[in-house]
Formats: C-alpha cells, sequence, structure tokens
C-alpha cells in the first residue's frame, strides 16, 4: 500500500473511489433517504445518522450481535450467502459469505465488532474505497471503514448501512 499521512491505496481488487461521492446531496451525503423498514430490525434513524450525515463515526461496537433477527438468518443459511443491501437505495453491496463459513465470518465479525467482509465478498460496481480508508457506496452512503490486517483488505461495515431491502 502507498501512504502519505492518511492517504492511502489499497490494492487491487479494491476499487478507489473520490471525496466527489460523498459530496452534498438532498439526504446528507445521499440523494435518497434511508428506506423504511429495514431488514432485521435495524433503527432508521440511527441508520440515517451513520449513512447519510457522518463520516467518521459508527455504530455502537456489537451492535450486529444485538440483532435476533440478523443472527437467525445467519444461522438458517445452510451454506448459502446472506446479500447486504445499501440502506439507501437497494443495491446489493455485499454477499457473505465467500470463500469461508458462516461460522468464521461470525468470528472475524465478533472479534471486530462489526461485520466484517473481504474482498471476494465486495460488489465493486456498487463500493468504492476512499484514500483515507472510509467505504462508501457509489451512491454516498457511508458504509464503514477498510481496516487491514494480515489476511489482507478487511471491511469492517455498520449493519445500519447494509440492512436496506432490494429495490426491483
Amino acid at each position: 500500500m502507498g501512504n502519505s499521512g492518511n492517504q492511502k491505496t489499497f490494492p487491487p481488487p479494491c476499487v478507489m473511489g473520490t471525496e466527489e461521492i460523498m459530496s452534498k446531496k438532498a439526504h446528507g451525503t445521499s440523494a435518497v433517504p434511508i428506506q423504511e423498514n429495514l431488514r432485521w430490525g435495524c433503527d432508521k434513524e440511527t441508520a440515517s445518522r451513520i449513512c447519510n450525515y457522518n463520516r467518521h463515526y459508527a455504530e455502537h461496537s456489537g451492535y450486529f450481535e444485538k440483532k435476533p433477527l440478523f443472527l437467525e438468518e445467519c444461522k438458517t443459511a445452510n451454506g448459502g450467502e446472506i446479500n447486504f443491501y445499501d440502506s439507501n437505495t437497494g443495491k446489493v453491496l455485499f454477499s457473505a459469505p465467500r470463500g469461508r463459513t458462516m461460522d468464521e465470518f461470525l468470528v472475524e465479525s465478533r472479534a471486530h465488532g462489526w461485520p466484517s467482509f473481504r474482498d471476494a465478498e465486495v460488489n465493486w460496481e456498487s463500493v468504492r474505497c476512499l484514500p483515507d480508508g472510509e467505504t462508501v457506496s457509489v451512491d454516498g452512503t457511508h458504509l464503514g471503514h477498510n481496516l487491514p490486517d494480515r489476511s489482507g483488505s478487511r471491511y469492517c461495515i455498520n449493519l445500519v448501512s447494509v440492512a436496506g431491502n432490494p429495490v426491483n
């Protein structure tokens, strides 16, 4: 990784974005508001604050573990993937687990306090990393941060940011 101050570049397949993605729009950094009826019982006000009016803060560590509907979906995925959708636009942002088990996904997420995705689980058509590590949707939703470890890029993502419903 190149590094000059807090500015970084992350290796492929990570797709870098520019600060312009997070410019002011009708709803903070998003052109559209948070969806009604977010999945897993996630709170709309918290989601709006984290996704659209925030660049640095996160939901409380372990928030996802206090969402029984999310944990139940993980349990019943039966070796399959769960799609995680933008809480504003409904675009698919992540699909997990890929290249690991659901247990491995949950163990890593618990260790870091937030759902933690790897490169293979990111939909790069809709997700970008900014040079400071902030991870965002192409539509301006703050998702979390890329905090690489020995295994590579690790995207620690707020559950409220990816609790949207798919849009047909």
